[in-house]
């Protein structure tokens, strides 16, 4: 009987002695039964295929899971390993305390990490270079997303999806009441009230003329700094590093949006984050919603109640122009995975132009390779993303690189700050006035 022993790369002359000893120490009849042996022995050997489970982080909503989870599953499939699913929790404010607290027990129980595009300076030491692996993919993705997730010239996470704010509105009431999409606030404002009051009176009594991200969490930061940039007020943190939100136009923005609450938009709002006010907005109870790109996919959806009647817009504009918050997800490795390798590949995979395509004609997550912006499947699929290029690329960055580490503080204490006004337990001007003193106490002599 002859045994062969393949192997995916040419043996050097230690490991040809080394299986040439292992034969010659065991006569056939014993090899027969020390296969598990060999098949040790063989594996042990450098550059040997070995077979990993790998734990996926894959966000927070079904759609997102299923559809994220499908392809690293098919990827496991072809090259032998076995993909695992991690439960985030729902909010990415939750979701970065708990890696927080895994990173400082250097824990491996999480191989491939979704990271917001705020975290890459504050979790920069426990996330894997992944220059080595990618090969120079990095290139072919938006230049500042990359330049976003490169620190001390470490790729700490390949572009996964990219987003920003937009307006979703139902078209079909717009033209029901003579109505255009609305350009500014002020605009919105008006055509919320006119909407929800004829509909309320024709019988639908909780209907809403607007909902949005007002919870006090992460994307309430997202919604405020939207406002408060569109108002001209600045994004709460310049990129030198000086606090800018004290000022006249940011408590404006603030104060305006106080005046939805209970007006065109629920009291509830105050607890909403993306999945509540998709939930309101999809089951036909409201005429206009802030959101993310993915919701587009699940309004067409064949069971949604506005399938059909969706449209999608820019943001409307304050006297400063028009703002839409940067938002997107990076794939990053773990660096206390137990399977570093393999979960680089997984993640160069998932991020590649063959994943992200199908990703977008399917969940419609905007891709962070231009040239899918041109593809005519995804174009077909999602006609916004083509329409709205100009939103995704100029879109406004929140002041995660000029605060470092400290932006969690900032962040919070921002979304906190809002939160007050929206709930009338502060003003515009008083609470712009305390952000800032709370600001500087968080900076101290730098960021």
């Amino acid at each position: 009987m002859r045994i062969q022993i393949a192997l995916d790369h040419h043996p050097n002359r230690f490991e040809c002695d080394a299986i040439a000893q292992f034969h010659r120490r065991h006569p056939m009849n014993a090899l027969l039964r020390r296969g598990a042996a060999l098949a040790t022995l063989v594996a042990a050997l450098p550059g040997a295929a070995m077979a990993a489970t790998l734990t996926l982080a894959c966000g927070s909503n079904a759609a997102d899971i299923e559809n994220c989870l499908a392809h690293a599953q098919d990827w496991g499939r072809r090259n032998g390993h076995t993909i695992k699913l991690y439960s985030a929790p729902t909010s990415s404010t939750d979701q970065l305390a708990l890696l927080r607290q895994q990173f400082a027990a250097k824990s491996s129980d999480v191989d491939v990490i979704m990271v917001d595009v705020v975290w890459p300076g504050v979790i920069k030491d426990h996330l894997l270079d992944l220059k080595p692996y990618s090969k120079g993919a990095e290139a072919k993705h938006f230049p500042a997303i990359v330049a976003n997730n490169t620190v001390d010239g470490k790729l700490l996470g390949m572009p996964w999806f990219t987003d920003a704010g937009l307006l979703f509105y139902r078209k079909d009431l717009l033209d029901k009441y003579k109505l255009g999409v609305p350009g500014s606030w002020d605009e919105l404002s008006a055509a919320a009230k006119k909407v929800m009051d004829g509909e309320r009176a024709a019988g639908n009594a909780d209907f809403q003329g607007f909902v949005f991200q007002a919870k006090a969490y992460e994307g309430l930061s997202c919604n405020a700094l939207e406002w408060v940039a569109s108002f001209g007020g600045g994004s709460v943190v310049d990129a030198q590093g000086n606090i800018t939100i004290n000022n006249a136009n940011a408590a404006r923005a603030l104060d305006t949006a106080a005046a939805w609450i209970g007006s065109i938009a629920p009291a509830g709002v105050l607890n909403y984050a993306e999945e509540d006010a998709r939930g309101v907005f999809q089951n036909g109870k409201a005429l206009f919603m802030r959101n993310w790109p993915y919701a587009w996919s699940l309004a067409q959806a064949p069971d949604s109640p506005v399938k059909g009647k969706v449209g999608v817009a820019p943001l409307p504009a304050g006297a400063g122009g028009r703002a839409a918050t940067l938002g997107g997800w990076q794939l990053a490795v773990n660096r206390y995975s137990k399977n570093a390798d393999a979960a680089a590949a997984l993640v160069m995979y998932m991020t590649s132009p063959e994943v992200q395509k199908k990703r977008a004609i399917v969940g419609s997550y905007n891709p962070t390779l231009p040239e899918l912006y041109k593809d005519a499947d995804v174009q077909k699929a999602n006609p916004f993303m083509g329409q709205l290029l100009d939103v995704f690329t100029g879109a406004v960055a929140r002041p995660a690189t000029a605060t470092g580490l400290k932006y969690p503080e900032v962040s919070r204490a921002f979304w906190d700050a809002t939160h007050e006004v929206l709930s009338k337990k502060a003003s515009g001007a008083d609470a712009v006035r305390r952000l800032e003193g709370k600001l500087k106490q968080t900076r101290r002599n730098a960021w």
